[in-house]
């Protein structure tokens, strides 16, 4: 009879696509809208825009990212690029980028962002530091300033990518090699290293003073030195969890797909912004898990970000910006969720159809919403206090404190000034309203002051309606009923807020999730860590997607919280199977281990009271997969695995 393979656990990773296009966009006067160039034109590199795009599409999304901080826009074909479920054709990103901006100890403006890149704000690569007349050992001002040479930026227009499960096996491996009870030409036949390993940019350039340690990577015999073939270091997955997020920032690779790149601002002019550059190095992490739970239908992202500069900037915000079109892009509405730190957008008809869809495709019926969750931003400044987690407003703002969890980490921990901000702002603008007012960002000032929370004509958001004119300053806009105790207000407690309860005019908003002001010290290092949510109702108002969105955040949250570790359970057991006619009889082996495994799950947790936490053992599943490319969130389309064996504890559930 034919064979057949059965797997009682199956795990898959799909290759990465990258493919590059010719960016249009020169550093011209004539192509920057006639807008006068920066004064920074003569200390600038001469850097040619990146072109190099790749794919996140490890689970249920499909996710255009640019090495040249652009995200979701395939600005080749002028479409969105964010797929969710992925091969669907309904997109519901259409554009995201970072911002960042301070302001020097002269007052002057330095700031670096992006919208639809119409012009250039970063370029690829590490930057260099060279030393200058002082002892580089003692201070950083010590240094000159930061600067970038065009081959640099060339050679790393590209991404890193690798996968927790190569690293994984190459980890068994070596320990296979090094344990003279294990024969690794049997254990791992025909086991070659893969080339990603190999190439781990784990070193920059030290001849051109750039930081040594760039990528991360598990130094297995503590040299230094990045050296995979002969002492088994790899790009550094936390394979045995001992990394404590939350006590070290020390920062490691995350997720089961992973693309890491490094890009700065220092590359050429800035013709996104016309802004002075910062002279920030950003290493970045896209990341994503496949899971048959919510967690497959999100995208993750961390950006380490060090000032290579030798200036101080103060009032300095970091923000994430996105443009979002659920299906069509002309029906839309935002909000924010204060307590959580999330920002999101649905739809306003509960049917997205195709009047006003602007050449996207229209989803139809229950359309989905998607939420970005602001996990972690900068530092908040030292004072020498652990400041507290109250929900005394007086008592927050003169300790800086914060009164809900999703505004920041760190926060009445007993450690003290390792305080982070987290979403300090959620505004929005939107190209259909007048431009003056609520109109997209052109000038560096124009996006400084949206951070700040200021609308384009230097009016601040205020609370109710549309966010102008319209009542006391607010920090957060359509908070809904997230803000009982008027954090965005100083104290002042307001009701609830609303797209649907203002019955504002429906079209093509864009928002952006600010964290600061904070002081950026030359040398700092920072991280921002966020993660897009995605959930669909399949019944009632467009808001229910919304309700849905809030759900799986609780689960996203706890991913977090819990360092990006994912409870792998026990391995699975070996399958014996004995071929009888018209028959298969299938053998479990080395269940012993199996059987008694139980741990606490924190995603369990995250559902809320009334729920186990435990991870318990239940039974066994065993499927038939139509090939070797089958992943755990495939198991249940027929077409791609069939469930063929079963067996359950008899103990009242399920």
């Amino acid at each position: 009879m034919n064979k057949i393979t059965l797997l009682l656990i199956a795990c898959v990773f799909f290759g990465n696509h990258a493919s590059a296009w010719y960016d249009h966009n020169k550093s011209t006067n004539e192509n920057n809208g006639g807008k006068p160039v920066n004064s920074f034109e003569l200390k600038a590199a001469n850097c040619a825009p990146a072109s190099t795009f790749g794919y996140l599409e490890f689970n249920n999304v499909k996710a255009l990212i640019e090495t040249g901080g652009s995200m979701y826009q395939n600005r080749s074909t002028g479409t969105p690029s964010y797929e969710v479920p992925a091969g669907s054709g309904e997109m519901v990103i259409y554009a995201g980028a970072l911002w960042m901006g301070g302001v020097d100890v002269n007052n002057q403006l330095k700031l670096a962002a992006l919208t639809f890149r119409q012009g250039n704000d970063f370029w690829t690569g590490p930057l260099s530091v060279t030393p200058g007349t002082g002892n580089p050992a003692i201070a950083i001002k010590d240094y000159g300033p930061a600067t970038v040479e065009p081959e640099t930026c060339l050679e790393y227009d590209n991404f890193y990518i690798t996968t927790k499960q190569e690293v994984t096996q190459f980890n068994g491996w070596y320990e296979c090699t090094q344990n003279e009870d294990c024969d690794e030409t049997l254990e791992y036949e025909g086991y070659t290293i893969p080339k990603s390993i190999l190439d781990w940019p784990a070193h920059g350039d030290i001849n051109k003073f750039q930081d040594f340690y760039l990528a991360p990577f598990y130094d297995r015999d503590g040299d230094g030195l990045y050296n995979p073939v002969g002492a088994g270091d790899y790009p550094w997955y936390d394979l045995d969890n001992s990394v404590d997020c939350r006590t070290s920032r020390q920062v490691t690779l995350f997720g089961d797909y992973n693309m890491w790149w490094v890009f700065n601002d220092k590359g050429n002019i800035h013709t996104e912004t016309n802004g002075d550059p910062i002279g920030m190095e950003i290493r970045a992490q896209a990341f994503a898990f496949a899971t048959n739970d919510e967690i497959n239908n999100m995208t993750f992202y961390n950006y380490e970000m060090i000032n290579r500069s030798t200036q101080t900037l103060t009032e300095t915000y970091f923000a994430v910006w996105l443009d979002p079109d659920i299906g069509c892009s002309e029906d839309d509405y935002v909000g924010c969720d204060v307590q959580r730190g999330l920002g999101y957008q649905y739809n306003a008809d509960p049917i997205d159809s195709n009047p006003g869809c602007n050449g996207a495709q229209p989803i139809g019926a229950n359309p989905p919403a998607i939420g970005v969750d602001f996990f972690e931003g900068p530092y908040q400044d030292n004072d020498g206090i652990d400041n507290p987690l109250t929900t005394d407003i007086s008592l927050a703002n003169a300790d800086k404190g914060i009164p809900y969890a999703g505004l920041g980490i760190g926060y009445g921990d007993g450690v003290i000034d390792n305080e982070r901000f987290g979403m300090r702002r959620f505004g929005y603008f939107d190209r259909n309203l007048p431009a003056n007012i609520y109109g997209d960002p052109s000038l560096a000032i124009d996006f400084y002051n949206y951070m700040l929370g200021t609308w384009l004509d230097g009016t601040p958001y205020t609370y109710g309606g549309d966010g102008h004119d319209t009542g006391i300053p607010t920090d957060y806009c359509f908070p809904g009923d997230t803000d009982p105790y008027g954090w965005g207000q100083d104290g002042t407690v307001m009701p609830d807020w609303t797209e649907v309860s203002e019955g504002n005019l429906k079209f093509d908003r864009r928002f952006f999730q600010a964290a600061g002001p904070f002081t950026l010290q030359p040398g700092a290092l920072n991280n921002i860590t966020f993660g897009i949510v995605y959930a669909k109702s399949t019944s009632g108002d467009p808001f229910q997607s919304v309700e849905l969105v809030r759900k799986a955040d609780d689960k996203a949250q706890a991913l977090f919280d819990n360092c990006f570790q994912i409870l792998e359970g026990p391995p699975a057991p070996n399958l014996a199977i004995q071929e009888l006619e018209n028959e298969l009889i299938i053998f479990l082996e080395g269940t012993q281990k199996i059987e008694t495994y139980e741990t606490v799950d924190p995603l369990i947790i995250a559902l809320g009271e009334g729920y186990d936490s435990l991870y318990v053992f239940q039974g066994y599943m065993v499927y038939q997969l139509a090939d070797g490319t089958v992943s755990a969130s495939e198991l249940t389309d027929v077409d791609r695995a069939r469930l063929v064996a079963q067996c359950d504890i008899k103990d009242g559930v399920d």
